[in-house]
């Protein structure tokens, strides 16, 4: 075997018992097996099958979870993707070597092939009489212990693949999520939405206000930043002459880390010509509901403590008017120093620096109203202090067009009845830019590029970004962004905290 390294966890028992495999000539790590089931499949095809084997012999693949050694015969559970099958091994039909070797050398966690008949045992339960058997990978540490399984949260998180392997749950929540953009890319498409793929790498980030990544092309001797949104580059395309048009994005945002947010993360962002943001309302309503009945059945599901409804019609307020019914104040009507007064007794942070009664109105809904939207609900029509990508309202001066959804207190969906009008844009931007230009982290840079395509001309569109992985969570019953993002960000180990539970 190589020289141990400080950072690998062999065990020496196993690998001494791999060495000696070696020895005897036996390939720990063989090329294949030709598999001609799955469990699910056997299972499914003897469902009634009794104590007498079936004529046809199978072979079966996947990982040694339990062995419990008789003596002569071993009862072990056989794991793969699909389930996991009991399978009878006795002396008798491996022979004295074959059944020695399995006994002294194989260990829980390996994975193996077997060869046999299904039967149902005494007590009733399904199972491979095995004839043949295979090493098809020595593992060289051990698996958590059987009956507690992995516990330790932030070692799932950081050691993912060992929670795939020992927690069923945790791959149920990964099929979901396959699923679940599998069926979003296939409800745009069926409505005519073409998927393109925009730059990960921008010369210039927009498209939300966060604080960005930023790296160094050495050859064009160029700062570039991982995109923090796929918005601008989109409706480039709509301008293009692309009239529906989406994309599923990593994006990356150099933000705190907690229970919903995580440095990269994922998005669909689609954008419709000849639309405004109730039509675009109207879709995220559907996709959504769509999906809650395709992954549960119904139009209601249990998050947390909440049994949440989905079916149509969804709630749709103002934010002037939800801070109106959960807080009972009616901003607009207001005095700054009213405001002020109400903000300073409930030590609402951040309203020192309003200049305007739209920006307490953001504020004072942060503070009183997100964490009380538990059913689905729209917010529309968003200040344009806190909108620069959004277009002006057609009747409220000083608000935009603009919704957000939240479910259960959290933010899933943002959409615009986009602004395709270039000197609004640019004056918007500009300020943006002043703002990052006097230490705004989060204020979005001037994009001339994007301006310059404004100009050219970009139809009225409607546009949104759900979060995937919010859906997801909401979807699957999670508490935290970790849960359903494969490989989350974290400090390194040395330097790590305990993850949220």
């Amino acid at each position: 075997m190589t020289e141990q390294n400080e950072n690998v966890a062999f065990d020496p028992i196993r690998c001494e018992k791999a060495t000696t495999l070696l020895q005897q000539g036996v390939s720990c790590y063989p090329h294949g097996f030709e598999r001609t089931a799955t469990v699910a499949e056997i299972r499914e095809r003897f469902e009634s099958i009794g104590h007498d084997p079936a004529d046809e012999r199978f072979a079966l693949a996947g990982r040694l979870y339990t062995v419990r050694n008789h003596g002569k015969t071993v009862f072990a559970d056989l794991g793969d993707e699909t389930g996991r099958m009991q399978v009878y091994i006795r002396k008798n039909d491996l022979g004295d070597e074959l059944f020695t070797r399995f006994v002294e050398l194989f260990d829980r966690g390996d994975i193996i092939g077997v060869r046999g008949r299904p039967f149902r045992t005494k007590v009733g339960e399904l199972s491979l009489w095995v004839d043949e058997l295979q090493l098809l990978c020595k593992t060289l540490t051990d698996l958590p212990e059987k009956f507690h399984g992995l516990k330790d949260t932030e070692k799932r998180y950081r050691q993912r693949y060992l929670d795939l392997v020992m927690n069923e749950r945790a791959r149920e929540t990964f099929r979901v999520r396959s699923r679940i953009i599998s069926f979003i890319r296939s409800f745009l498409t069926e409505r005519g939405y073409l998927e393109f793929e925009t730059p990960t790498l921008q010369p210039i980030y927009g498209g939300a206000n966060a604080r960005p990544f930023t790296t160094h092309h050495h050859y064009l001797d160029q700062t570039l930043f991982l995109r923090i949104a796929p918005e601008l580059y989109l409706k480039r395309l709509v301008v293009g002459g692309f009239e529906r048009v989406f994309e599923v994005s990593k994006n990356f945002r150099n933000e705190d880390i907690d229970s919903s947010h995580n440095p990269e993360f994922t998005m669909v962002e689609a954008y419709e010509a000849y639309r405004d943001y109730h039509q675009m309302m109207d879709l995220t309503e559907e996709l959504v509901l769509r999906l809650v009945e395709t992954t549960h059945g119904s139009t209601s599901l249990v998050y947390g403590e909440n049994t949440l409804e989905f079916a149509h019609p969804w709630r749709r307020m103002t934010m002037e008017e939800a801070v109106r019914e959960y807080a009972g104040i009616d901003v607009l009507a207001l005095s700054l120093e009213e405001l002020a007064r109400i903000a300073a007794e409930h030590r609402i942070p951040d309203c020192a620096k309003a200049t305007h009664q739209r920006e307490h109105l953001i504020l004072f809904f942060e503070f009183f109203v997100e964490s009380r939207l538990i059913q689905p609900t729209f917010i529309h029509d968003f200040p344009v202090e806190n909108s620069p990508l959004a277009k002006r309202h057609r009747e409220k001066e000083g608000f935009t067009e603009r919704f957000e959804l939240f479910i259960n207190g959290m933010e899933l969906a943002n959409g615009f009845s986009e602004l395709n009008d270039p000197r609004d844009q640019l004056e918007r931007l500009l300020t943006q830019d002043r703002r990052r230009l006097e230490g705004d982290l989060e204020a979005q840079m001037i994009d001339h590029d994007f301006i310059n395509a404004l100009a050219l001309g970009m139809p009225p569109t409607g546009g949104v970004g759900i979060g995937i992985d919010r859906l997801v969570m909401l979807l699957t019953d999670h508490a935290s962004i970790k849960e359903v993002i494969l490989f989350p960000q974290m400090k390194t180990a040395r330097e790590s905290e305990p993850a949220e539970e």
